[in-house]
């Protein structure tokens, strides 16, 4: 084994040795973390998209001086538009 991988073998072993992480539940935060002012009575609404609409979006954002959040809550309002219901706003 070369002397660049020679640790490899250690830290493996390290590994095997180390606790294992206790499970949290992921829908209660910790009560150390308090949740910002800017999330208070706000819900999350995500989505998995390509690197290019991503980025896209990041860039029509910063055209335009707006937040990302800002910029998709438009997007939302506007699909509530086209489906005959009312905008919500921000």
């Amino acid at each position: 084994m070369s002397k660049r991988f020679s640790n490899l073998k250690t830290a493996t072993v390290v590994a095997e040795a180390a606790p294992p992480m206790p499970v949290t539940s992921a829908a209660a935060p910790p009560a150390s973390i308090e949740t910002p002012p800017s999330r208070v009575g706000r819900k999350q609404i995500s989505g998995f998209f390509t690197p290019e609409m991503s980025f896209a979006m990041n860039v029509c954002a910063r055209r335009n001086a707006l937040s990302l959040q800002q910029l998709m809550a438009e997007a939302f309002n506007d699909v509530l538009r086209k489906y005959g219901e009312s905008p919500i706003g921000e």
